[in-house]
């Protein structure tokens, strides 16, 4: 994808001034990724996979459809990590993987509508063994401490990521043509944090050590985010630390290593500018509070302009997200400016479409607040 232009700065004199640009949208890139949510959004779940009714059915049948979680069901939320998986062109394994990830319960709910002890077999008949053994892992690693703490958050300074991601792209380019330097400070950092031969974790309910490799390692991280974006409100985030609570209770017990391998196919999600893009808590939290403001407003006269200079400033702030470049194209369309609102949609429904979740949990779709102005 190839960088966007400079940023565009507001008069503060005139609203008519144009958005901070984002990566053009080619025609059949959109059309591509259309084409991937489309079976989703019209519910033909068989044209994303002739085998996806039948797990889907066995989940029904267990009740996964009956059990309240977060916005909706368990099986609302199991589909759409499924949904958003497949988007980012994650490998049937890992998709089926999101499908089933709380199947067996795991370090953040106890929901097990399978018994690990005797529903495996029933999981492996559906999903194959690749998929299962996934599941599996995924439903007794301690996930948070595992993804977050010992991964996410030792790269705490946003600057440190910027570089060391600009750092790797051009290790990148230069290994293609066949240099490489393994001292480079990226690369010893992430040897530092997650070591070649992959890391030992406890199974949060025996105690057992688990020996994950660093592809596995990358499934989760990948699934984490898939998994976290469809979900999570207020009330919710705080109840983010259930491994810890059962270690201390249980005590931790040592028996034989486990030890996981796999070959599983790696992808990059396409979110983020391919996940190059750094956005700043400080930004991300202006970006939301600006969107917000505009979506609560009226929708007409002078509020419609108000909208638009908020609309603006929040896709400054934060350009990776597209319901706000959606509603901005509504405004632009209110107003008679095809030209910009066609544009701007292109590109929000494009980055709604990677996601593929809602940028502000239970926002999505409504835009409607802005009132008949918008509609």
């Amino acid at each position: 994808m190839p960088p966007p232009p400079p940023n565009n700065t507001t008069n503060a004199d005139s609203i008519t001034t144009f958005v901070a640009p984002a990566p053009p949208v080619a025609d059949d890139q959109l059309q591509s990724i259309l084409a991937s949510a489309r079976p989703f959004l019209r519910g033909e779940l068989e044209s994303v996979d002739e085998n996806l009714p039948r797990p889907l059915a066995v989940l029904r049948s267990v009740g996964a459809g009956e059990c309240w979680h977060k916005h909706g069901s368990f099986l609302d939320h199991l589909l759409h990590t499924y949904r958003i998986l497949k988007l980012w062109g994650a490998p049937d394994a890992v998709c089926l993987c999101g499908l089933f990830h709380s199947a067996y319960s795991n370090a953040y709910v106890n929901l097990a509508i399978f018994d690990p002890s005797t529903g495996r077999d029933v999981v492996r008949a559906h999903v194959g063994d690749d998929a299962e053994s996934l599941i599996h892992l995924f439903c007794v690693v301690p996930r948070h401490s595992l993804i977050h703490d010992d991964l996410l958050f030792k790269y705490r300074d946003e600057a440190e990521l910027r570089e060391h991601l600009s750092q790797s792209e051009i290790s990148l380019r230069e290994a293609e043509k066949g240099e490489f330097d393994a001292g480079e400070a990226w690369r010893k950092k992430l040897n530092s944090i997650l070591p070649r031969e992959g890391v030992k974790v406890k199974h949060i309910k025996t105690g057992e050590e688990i020996w994950l490799s660093r592809r596995v390692l990358a499934v989760f991280s990948l699934m984490t985010p898939a998994d976290f974006s469809d979900q999570l409100y207020g009330f919710q985030d705080a109840m983010l630390r259930e491994e810890e609570i059962i270690e201390k209770e249980m005590g931790i017990r040592v028996s034989d290593d486990a030890t996981t391998e796999m070959e599983v196919e790696l992808v990059v999600p396409p979110m983020l500018e391919r996940c190059t893009k750094v956005v700043g808590t400080k930004e991300q939290m202006e970006a939301r509070e600006l969107y917000w403001e505009a979506i609560a407003g009226k929708g007409s006269g002078s509020e419609l302009k108000q909208a638009e200079e908020l609309l603006v400033r929040s896709v400054e702030k934060n350009g990776v997200v597209g319901e706000p470049r959606v509603v901005l194209a509504q405004v632009y369309l209110s107003g008679g400016r095809f030209e910009e609102a066609e544009r701007e949609a292109a590109i929000g429904l494009r980055l709604i479409l990677e996601w593929g979740s809602a940028w502000i949990s239970g926002c999505l779709g409504k835009v409607g607040l802005l009132g008949p102005g918008f509609c």
